[in-house]
């Protein structure tokens, strides 16, 4: 009989203050540890039982601090921190063409590659474990997530027009079959099909792209409705605004993830909840383009799923999702006029939950027995953190992302007191430095 009392072993058990879950429940557990095995979660309880039922390989002790899941970028182009601060205070179109399209279309894969590491630093950093990306050269991003510990999802950008990568969108499919392919033993890496606006690529190959991610059963994501200029060309251009295109396309639905949504109607937001459509707020990015306040208390109130994103380093100029959660929240109440809009905890959940079914990967975004450990820790010393009446509150008013004091990607710890254990941190601030110079000589000046 004594066998059945048998301490169950593990790989890791992690001791904190408190967890917030996540969970169907959204507990927040006080005085908890979770254990881990095999990279997945295989139970989170008080400590004390939690300590005597577990034989753990490795103990965490994180007492004084509390536990997230990872937080989820549901949108973001990870190499575009190369040009974070080069061309600022500028309208969405005249930022796109005149300055940063310009220097990007030069950028090289050594680049691509800085780039990329500065932001999985970023992310890392910050408390992001998982992220959705859309980019060039996406293979060069996929090296650097499969080598720094973070999860991403994989989406190759592509016109209709003639661009450096590809003479017509249609040379894009091989690519993304390859990239499909190359990663495919890898399971914190995935890809997606990413066609630029529906201003920049014909209706015809959106079609076919949708199609494509049809027969590669990914997710297919675009930029939509990211402004009222958007929407003034696709009237031009179409005689209909951003969602109708789509939707009289057929191309909207559980697979569609549309970036920012900023410039639609009740009766679009009617259409999203309908076909099961993800969105991804960007409020940083839509503010500082000036772009304008998503409607999203709206969009959640009519069952639509909302997922967060940063958007690029250069036009949020921070990869920190927990400066878009806290600006999310406030936007969100001023937008609907109602100080209980955009509550704490839905904002934590589109951060979460939400923007893991964004990506396609909706058991990210919880701490749950059965579940990815992608877990976060948040130091409760911190002056900015004291004292603690609601955890979902503090992470979403109160927390900044520099209290981030562990990362942890599927049970490796990535960052841990100032350590980052899969990156050389040091290196990359000599090859940020090199970058900065190459993109100004890039610019003519």
């Amino acid at each position: 009989m004594s066998g059945l009392n048998a301490p169950i072993s593990c790989d890791l058990l992690v001791r904190a203050d408190a967890v917030v879950t996540q969970d169907a429940e959204r507990r927040v557990l006080d005085d908890a540890a979770v254990a881990v095995r095999d990279g997945v979660v295989v139970e989170v309880g008080g400590r004390s039982g939690m300590e005597a039922r577990y034989d753990p390989g490795q103990r965490l002790d994180l007492s004084g601090k509390m536990l997230l899941p990872g937080l989820v970028n549901a949108h973001t182009h990870l190499p575009m921190t190369l040009l974070r601060g080069f061309a600022d205070d500028l309208p969405l179109m005249e930022w796109l063409e005149k300055h940063i399209w310009p220097v990007e279309f030069q950028l090289t894969e050594e680049l691509l590659a800085v780039g990329a590491r500065l932001g999985c630093a970023e992310l890392i950093r910050t408390g992001c474990t998982a992220f959705l990306n859309g980019y060039l050269r996406e293979y060069v991003t996929g090296q650097v997530v499969a080598d720094c510990g973070l999860r991403a999802v994989l989406g190759e950008g592509f016109f209709s027009f003639p661009s450096p990568m590809f003479p017509s969108a249609e040379d894009c499919w091989k690519t993304v079959r390859d990239l499909d392919a190359r990663f495919a033993d890898n399971p914190r890496l995935r890809t997606a099909i990413t066609p630029h606006a529906a201003f920049t690529v014909s209706p015809d190959h959106l079609a076919a792209s949708f199609e494509l991610a049809v027969e590669l059963g990914v997710p297919w994501q675009i930029h939509l409705a990211e402004s009222p200029s958007e929407t003034a060309m696709c009237l031009e251009k179409y005689g209909k605004r951003p969602v109708e295109l789509l939707h009289d396309s057929d191309l909207l639905g559980g697979r569609t993830t549309l970036h920012h949504c900023v410039d639609v109607t009740p009766d679009e937001i009617a259409i999203l909840a309908e076909t099961g459509t993800n969105v991804v707020h960007n409020p940083a990015s839509n503010f500082k383009l000036c772009s304008g306040v998503a409607p999203v208390q709206a969009m959640l109130d009519a069952g639509v799923t909302v997922g967060l994103g940063t958007d690029g380093a250069s036009s949020n100029n921070q990869l920190n999702m927990f400066r878009d959660m806290g600006l999310a929240a406030l936007a969100g109440k001023v937008r609907a006029d109602d100080a209980s809009a955009m509550n704490a905890q839905a904002v934590l959940d589109m951060a979460t939950l939400g923007s893991a079914k964004c990506l396609g990967w909706p058991e990210l975004g919880r701490i749950e027995a059965g579940f990815p450990a992608d877990i976060i820790a948040l130091d409760l010393g911190s002056p900015n953190l004291m004292p603690v009446f609601n955890h979902v509150s503090h992470a979403v008013y109160a927390a900044t992302g520099m209290e981030v004091c562990m990362t942890m990607v599927a049970g490796q710890v990535l960052y841990l007191y100032g350590n980052f254990r899969t990156m050389d941190i040091q290196s990359l601030k000599t090859e940020a430095g090199e970058a900065a110079k190459w993109v100004l000589a890039a610019a003519g000046k």
